[in-house]
């Protein structure tokens, strides 16, 4: 089994024992939906709210090594735990508590990766949305790829009603102008 989904599995086991709310983004779910790219870490959403954060970290920590001294306090302020599975591969854990990030959660569903291994994966235009929103140049291309991989699948509305708030907040305009290009020109 490739490391990676050893690593996810992993992790998703540890979150389904405790009734975690969560769902993997990042590389895993690009490979679900978009042009399928080498991954070498994984990317989880854990929903913990506010306030309880340490509960959970204290919690991982006990089955994944930290990638950082420290690492608890480092979650805490950016809301990120840096993990390493057994097998050495980077676990990424955000720990999510923003009503947006609530719905990334419930909108996903299970995708079975070989071999057989089913692991639960945030929608397309959930994943749209974030990497739309980061905005770096690889994400860019990511969305295109998605774009062109579900043509005439994509809830567009929802994707728009989404990032909207986003991109308000992140005073960023260009970017809905930005995803509206790449619609235009690959979802005809």
């Amino acid at each position: 089994m490739n490391d990676v989904i050893q690593a996810a599995a992993d992790l998703q086991t540890i979150c389904q024992s405790r009734d975690w709310q969560f769902c993997f983004i990042g590389g895993l779910a690009l490979q679900r939906w978009g042009e399928p790219r080498r991954t070498v870490d994984v990317d989880l959403s854990l929903f913990v709210g506010f306030g309880d954060e340490q509960r959970f970290c204290d919690v991982l920590l006990e089955h994944f090594a930290p990638r950082i001294s420290d690492a608890a306090a480092f979650a805490r302020d950016r809301r990120v735990l840096l993990l390493r599975s057994t097998n050495g591969v980077g676990l990424d854990v955000s720990l999510a508590a923003l009503p947006y990030e609530a719905l990334v959660i419930n909108h996903s569903s299970y995708f079975v990766y070989p071999p057989d291994v089913s692991l639960r994966i945030c929608s397309a235009e959930d994943l749209i949305v974030l990497k739309a929103f980061a905005g770096r140049g690889r994400d860019w291309v990511d969305v295109e790829g998605m774009i062109v991989r579900q043509k005439g699948n994509l809830d567009w509305d929802y994707i728009r009603e989404q990032l909207a708030p986003l991109v308000e907040l992140k005073d960023s305009p260009g970017i809905m102008e930005q995803l509206e290009a790449l619609r235009v020109e690959f979802d005809r």
